[in-house]
């Protein structure tokens, strides 16, 4: 028999707002962080614009070396292991280190590190021939994607199954997706996981540039992210990090822990067609729905919440309401969905992460975000996407949903007390 798996611990660290309170302030009030860029000089992009953390490395603990040998997204995924770690009040006396295991996630690595690198051997892309003597002797944690599952292993003192991956927009879904099976099927009793990302950087800036993906309105960033809007015109870049906590349901019951909700069923599939573009049926995220649903037992009337992928996108604003539909049938037109990125921008592999995040909160405080800058409807978009306001209503169980580039699509259910069967 599969064993129960639960979120006893959250850490975050998104734009609007570090740590867990801040963050859920933020989010449910309807603001956005998205502004011009200030982490480099923007003024040459077609999109000038992200949603920046208001980071300060010395606040969060880091001294001065570790500042500089510590890639943002490392020290994003640090800080919120400190404190999901300190939520979930697991330690080493608490449960054995061989069965705590690490599954993050991450889409880009350490790409702000590699790309200050690159600056300092080719005398800022002026040499073609790379002076290798002035890389930083750590300059190979940057390339390889396993440092940062390594110092999130060795910071929680876990020695179980530890991985990291890389599914693109999807990877922090499929990252806790990993974490839950692993539990679920008994390799671990406790897995920390989730995913960071700190993508505002030059390389990643024109990427998205060139394929116009992003949006242009340079003018009003604070309302440029708009999804399910009619006028929405693309993403806006973010960042961040979240780390959830999970744990098999009588470990954390036994030790008294508080427990945010059930992970209960999680789905992830591929659409086999194209690099960026979209299947306009849906059919590859609603059978992830369908999957994720299924597993999980979920009696559809519980279901309170459903946290969109809403990046912004016509191609994806479209496809994910024809698969919610698809999947869900008239549930779909009956409970709220939203989209926080309007909020904090889309942080590539880590958001997936943050919205599950989201989706515990949700469950536990029962509000449901809203999604700003939402003020004229887009027909093709017909369901409820909660505009503007923070809703209050029970929420006995959540869907989130995640799509990534190479044709990802992820789905995961999240039940509350009052549903669990």
């Amino acid at each position: 028999m599969m064993r129960r798996v639960v979120i006893t611990g959250i850490g975050l660290c998104a734009p609007g707002g570090v740590g867990r309170k801040d963050f859920w302030e933020f989010i449910t009030s309807g603001r956005t962080a998205t502004r011009p860029v200030s982490l480099f000089d923007a003024s040459a992009y077609r999109s000038r614009m992200a949603a920046e953390v208001d980071w300060d490395p010395a606040a969060q603990g880091f001294d001065a070396h570790e500042t500089v040998r510590f890639d943002r997204m490392v020290q994003f995924a640090l800080t919120c292991l400190r404190e999901a770690m300190q939520d979930s009040g697991v330690d080493q006396e608490t449960v054995e280190p061989g069965r705590i295991g690490v599954s993050i996630g991450t889409a880009i690595g350490c790409t702000m590190g590699l790309e200050s690198q690159y600056a300092a051997v080719s005398n800022s892309g002026a040499d073609w021939l790379v002076d290798h003597t002035k890389a930083a002797p750590w300059i190979f944690d940057y390339f390889v994607p396993t440092s940062l599952a390594r110092e999130i292993a060795w910071a929680a003192g876990a020695e179980g199954p530890t991985t990291v991956v890389s599914t693109g927009c999807t990877s922090g879904m499929d990252a806790v997706g990993h974490a839950f099976e692993l539990v679920r099927e008994g390799s671990a009793d406790v897995m920390v996981t989730g995913a960071s990302d700190a993508p505002i950087s030059p390389i990643t800036v024109a990427c998205f540039d060139s394929i116009k993906a992003t949006s242009p309105s340079n003018d009003d960033p604070e309302h440029a992210c708009k999804p399910f809007d009619l006028r929405r015109n693309g993403f806006v870049l973010g960042e961040g990090a979240a780390v959830l906590v999970l744990e098999e349901y009588e470990h954390a019951r036994k030790r008294g822990a508080h427990i945010y909700a059930e992970m209960a069923g999680f789905a992830t599939r591929a659409n086999a067609h194209h690099m960026t573009g979209l299947r306009a049926d849906g059919h590859e995220m609603a059978e992830a729905i369908r999957v994720a649903v299924g597993q999980a037992r979920l009696d559809l009337d519980s279901l309170g919440y459903i946290s969109a992928h809403g990046s912004g996108t016509r191609q994806n604003d479209v496809h994910e309401t024809t698969a919610m539909k698809k999947s869900l049938g008239e549930t779909a037109y009956r409970v709220p969905v939203s989209s926080i990125k309007a909020a904090i921008g889309h942080a590539l592999g880590s958001v997936g992460a943050i919205e599950l995040a989201t989706c515990a909160l949700a469950i536990d405080t029962g509000v449901v975000p809203p999604t700003a800058n939402l003020e004229v409807a887009d027909p093709e978009c017909d369901l409820d996407y909660v505009p503007r306001t923070a809703r209050d209503g029970r929420v006995d169980a959540a869907l989130s949903v995640a799509s990534g580039f190479g044709g990802f699509q992820s789905a995961a259910v999240l039940k509350g007390p009052r549903s669990w069967t």
